[in-house]
């Protein structure tokens, strides 16, 4: 891959990890949940917003971590990955919830955009997961709980 190809890919990349083209991004799904919003939950909901905002954030956190620390610990599985309650200790715990999730994203595009960043060198405390492939599984999983939060919000605000 030559260097304007490559600068191309982390071009898509930075655009797929923030949640643009087919993608909402966090600020169009969480921005304005009214505060009632938050720990709520229609029949048949498996989440909250809350829920589905701190589990998209840890699990982005954990993927950033996992790329870039080699004393990377895995936070146990579910346990870790999901908050204990249904709302947030506040509304402010919420929007600071958000900030984070923000500041995830461009922390990992700051990454992807790194020109000393080798997308596809194999990180070496893993076992063959690369960079690329790291973004793409952050990207994936956002968008598919940014989905979600955003029907349910659609539910909440019917």
């Amino acid at each position: 891959m030559d260097e304007e190809q490559l600068s191309a890919l982390r071009t898509h990349l930075a655009a797929l990890v923030r949640g643009r083209g087919a993608h909402l991004d966090a600020e169009a799904v969480f921005g304005g949940v009214r505060d009632e919003h938050w720990g709520a939950k229609p029949d048949g909901a498996p989440h909250t917003l809350w829920q589905l905002l701190e589990h998209t954030r840890f699990t982005l956190d954990d993927l950033l971590v996992f790329s870039t620390d080699s004393h990377y610990a895995a936070p146990q599985w579910p346990e870790a990955y999901w908050p204990g309650g249904e709302a947030p200790s506040s509304p402010q715990a919420a929007r600071d919830s958000l900030a984070a999730l923000q500041s995830g994203i461009e922390a990992m595009v700051a990454l992807l955009e790194d020109p000393a960043t080798d997308l596809l060198a194999r990180i070496a405390w893993g076992d063959g997961q690369t960079i690329l492939r790291e973004a793409l599984l952050a990207a994936d999983h956002t968008s598919y709980h940014l989905g979600q939060a955003m029907f349910l919000r659609k539910q909440l605000e019917a």
